[in-house]
């Protein structure tokens, strides 16, 4: 295990894979909950399941064999919403120009990612807008997950309104929500997954889930799903600059924040608080999300679920692998996977906590600076409101150097320059 380099990180084989089973637990539930929203986007659930393996088995094992970090890859929640029911459903456009709308996103990335230039756009973002961006996805996530389950409902009055609280369906919803967050506030390792376990059992007695078959082979991916040759050309066709945008800075706040934040739990971050490997990491991310695009799923991130890995030891890449290798075993449980996933009951309540764990970041704005807060409010008021991330991002853009500069307050220049590039994609293209 010299490859992993355990003595020089103080921990050993057992300290690793333990702390692997750990981080798989607490992010298992990725494996049902992302195949059944790109199945509303309207990619066949065993292509979306498949698709979502690859691109962690990509994203992972490169964290774990070239960047050695306990960090893991998937399919971030939030862009694979934004995918489904914003550039899908709301602007009609088709799941492949979708996807190629994943690949263009993760060229730039990729390009990013080896390059110098990265740092100085990360630095160049304000930090109300980073925080806002993650605040506002997260109460679109929790939004889906009450609208999915039945919990809010339309209404012509009101716009929404609570749906019927004694139907069997929202009652489970409501019991799942409940032992789910109790045991994610016990600090109960893979507090979802077992939720969501719980909720099927009683799904099954209740008759509202039924499992005709546990396991079978993988379903393989027929082709690709994108042409990256025409990818770009769809982009330009359908005008889609605004997803390629959103999709790459989501994708780069939520990976970085991710790497300083596990990587400092980990004590891997260097003296200039970059985390040791991070070029790696970011390479490893962006190859994911491409894979991933190619065969059918949404754009992947470095997961905070990496942190519970971190705190049972995991200090190296070995952890990953252990990650990786289970994610690997559940390509044969795709019949089990899909009848949970077919309930939204099962997995709503996931939707919800997650949405929650996003919303703290909000407490990082500074709400005693007008110009700041305002563009960053209008950022997440929009996303769920609206039912589109990219349009709220859109608004702290175009907001943020209009208030600063009649403050005649210094902003970088990419700010005006992605300002203007919303303000182009939303009103003249």
């Amino acid at each position: 295990m010299n490859f992993f380099q355990l003595k020089q990180h103080g921990t050993n084989v057992k300290q690793e894979v333990m702390a692997g089973i750990t981080t798989f637990v607490t992010m298992a539930y990725i494996s049902v909950v992302n195949p059944a929203i790109l199945s509303d986007a309207g990619i066949p659930f065993a292509q979306a399941f498949t698709a979502t393996i690859i691109a962690i088995l990509i994203g992972t094992g490169l964290m774990a064999f070239y960047a050695n970090l306990p960090i893991a890859v998937a399919p971030g929640m939030g862009l694979n919403a934004f995918f489904a029911y914003t550039l899908v459903a709301q602007q009609q456009i088709t799941p492949s120009a979708a996807l190629g709308v994943v690949f263009v996103s993760s060229v730039f990335f990729l390009i990013l990612s080896l390059s110098p230039i990265r740092t100085k756009l990360i630095q160049a973002i304000p930090a109300s807008l980073k925080h806002a961006i993650t605040t506002g996805i997260g109460l679109f996530i929790a939004s889906l997950g009450l609208k999915l389950s039945g919990l809010i409902v339309a209404d012509e009055a009101n716009l929404v309104r609570l749906g019927d609280l004694s139907s069997p369906s929202v009652l489970l919803v409501l019991g799942g929500l409940i032992v789910s967050a109790l045991l994610f506030s016990r600090n109960v390792p893979g507090s979802l997954l077992i939720g969501m376990v719980l909720t099927g059992i009683a799904a099954t007695f209740m008759g509202l889930l039924k499992i005709e078959g546990v396991t079978a082979m993988p379903t393989l991916p027929e082709g690709l799903m994108v042409n990256p040759l025409t990818a770009f050309s769809d982009v330009i066709q359908y005008g889609l600059f605004g997803a390629v945008l959103s999709f790459f800075l989501v994708t780069l706040f939520d990976t970085t924040g991710t790497l300083v934040g596990v990587g400092k739990q980990a004590n891997l971050l260097k003296e200039d608080g970059t985390i040791e490997n991070g070029h790696r990491a970011l390479f490893a991310d962006s190859l994911a999300t491409m894979g991933g695009s190619l065969v059918g799923t949404s754009p992947s991130t470095a997961y905070i679920e990496s942190a519970a890995g971190v705190a049972q030891g995991g200090r190296t890449g070995l952890t990953t692998a252990v990650v990786a290798g289970l994610f690997g075993l559940t390509l044969f449980f795709s019949p089990l996977i899909g009848a949970i996933s077919g309930v939204a009951a099962i997995t709503a309540p996931a939707l919800i906590i997650v949405g929650a764990l996003m919303l703290t970041n909000v407490r990082y704005i500074d709400w005693t600076d007008f110009s700041e807060y305002f563009p960053a409010f209008m950022t997440i008021l929009i996303m769920p409101l609206s039912g589109s991330i990219e349009r709220g991002i859109a608004f702290g853009f175009i907001l943020y150097p209009i208030f600063k500069a009649m403050n005649k307050e210094t902003v970088h220049p990419l700010i005006y320059l992605f300002g203007a590039l919303f303000i182009l994609e939303m009103f003249f293209l």
